[in-house]
């Protein structure tokens, strides 16, 4: 038969004034149950507890909670066939009539080629 063993929160709560209910018993880091007697639970003999107060949580604190935010938030979109680029002497003559040939003479300070006006 299972011997129960009273648990060692009252104790603590005698001695600390730590209520009961907000003390944790813990077996290699795993809270054990409130309610289960030690006899009953599959303890090893001379098994080192600890007990510690519960802690409130459940956030994650810091940078790390928001990684990833803005790509997991972005909806994915199929990449589009470009057409490919010219190279060589192709390029080059259609950077020179880029540049010189097709140039619209304008009053003002000259704009680079990627300004939006």
């Amino acid at each position: 038969p299972p011997r129960f063993v009273p648990l060692p929160q009252e104790r603590v709560a005698e001695l600390s004034g730590i209520p009961p209910e907000d003390q944790v018993l813990l077996h290699a880091g795993t809270p054990l149950d409130d309610e289960a007697a030690l006899g009953q639970s599959p303890l090893p003999e001379f098994t080192t507890l600890d007990l510690s107060t519960r802690l409130l949580g459940g956030k994650v604190h810091g940078s790390l909670a928001r990684a990833g935010k803005v790509r997991g938030q972005t909806p994915k979109v199929a990449k589009q066939e470009k057409k490919k680029k010219k190279t060589g002497r192709a390029k080059r003559r259609m950077q020179y009539n880029r540049r010189f040939v097709n140039v619209v003479p304008t009053f003002g300070k000259k704009k680079g080629p990627n300004a939006n006006s």
